[in-house]
């Protein structure tokens, strides 16, 4: 059995729905997905940061009665921690997570470029 969208939104047009696909996406990008809720352990305060990331894609159909073609869609999002803000007696500061798969392509990459050098240097002497 075939549901589409357009079957719970009697009427309206593409336009509407992607407004309306808009309209529902955008409302998740407030403050809220970003930052977490605070967290209080006596005189501190955490509030959890993240980076956040979607999308979505729509189609279209043409023909009627059964006899024609269509295409769907689709959307997806990413969460991801990037730090803290930590609050206390002293103020505010931000501190980040360092992503460990990011540093050691870094560091791979960064040896990489050592050994080649090392290796155009040995040639050049002989």
């Amino acid at each position: 059995m075939s549901h589409h969208v357009t079957d719970h939104v009697q009427g309206a047009t593409r336009e509407d729905l992607v407004d309306h696909l808009a309209e529902r996406v955008g409302s998740r990008a407030a403050a809220t997905a970003v930052f977490g809720e605070p967290v209080n352990r006596g005189e501190h305060t955490v509030i959890p940061v993240a980076r956040t990331a979607f999308g979505f894609g729509g189609g279209s159909g043409e023909g009627t009665n059964g006899d024609g073609s269509g295409s769907g869609g689709g959307g997806g999002a990413m969460v991801r921690p990037v730090g803290f803000i930590q609050l206390d007696a002293d103020g505010a500061r931000f501190t980040p997570i360092r992503d460990p798969l990011k540093l050691m392509g870094l560091a791979t990459i960064g040896l990489l470029i050592v050994a080649r050098s090392v290796v155009l240097l040995a040639r050049g002497r002989t």
